[in-house]
């Protein structure tokens, strides 16, 4: 009973400071969160993202609506963040389960996938035709989307950094592809080599 009888004042502190650790780790949360878009932010994209390169069948992928300014001039910017919105949701929902999503910044973003059953080119096509899809609720505003990927084993060794440089190459190389067709959705791959990459660029490191 006096065990008991000492134990018992204690109780509330105790149940204070569990609910308090629950609310620090909810606002730690919400931090890491893009207050837009609801993705991982830069920093926190970039820890989660270096645990799944532990795995050779990574994928980094690399994707920005192209035009996105004319889309903010011409609709306005509550268009274009309705825009990054849906981008970004199905995004998400494209990676899970077992990948991460993140916002770089502005129309950016980058995922990395595990590519389990060696389709990540199929899947990755297709991601980008969905992605460039007009939002719901804001029809009228057209858009396409670039998107760039580069595969961990075929670079053993490189880090998320110069992953996301050869992504981000295939992506811009896709861009200048795509300029004289069609509206389309363009997909971009870089193997073996970064020339031409844009200089300054650091990934997300």
């Amino acid at each position: 009973m006096n065990t008991l009888a000492t134990l018992l004042p204690a109780a509330p502190p105790v149940i204070g400071w569990a609910v308090h650790a629950r609310w620090l780790h909810g606002r730690l949360t919400t931090a890491r969160r893009d207050p837009l878009t609801g993705l991982w932010t830069r920093d926190a994209f970039t820890r989660r993202a270096r645990r799944l390169l532990r795995d050779p069948r990574a994928v980094v992928v690399l994707a920005d609506v192209d035009h996105f300014k004319q889309i903010n001039d011409t609709h306005g910017h509550a268009a274009g963040d309705v825009l990054l919105t849906t981008i970004a949701a199905r995004l998400a929902h494209a990676v899970a389960p077992g990948g991460v999503a993140g916002r770089l910044g502005g129309d950016e973003f980058a995922a990395v996938v595990i590519d389990r059953d060696d389709t990540a080119a199929d899947r990755l096509n297709t991601l980008a035709r969905v992605l460039a899809r007009p939002a719901d609720t804001a029809p009228n505003v057209q858009t396409t989307v670039s998107l760039g990927w580069a595969r961990a084993v075929d670079h053993p060794g490189e880090d998320l950094s110069t992953l996301l440089r050869r992504a981000d190459e295939a992506m811009y190389a896709a861009k200048r592809s795509g300029r004289s067709g069609p509206r389309r959705a363009r997909l971009g791959r870089l193997l073996g080599s970064v020339a031409g990459r844009r200089s300054g660029r650091r990934g997300a490191a």
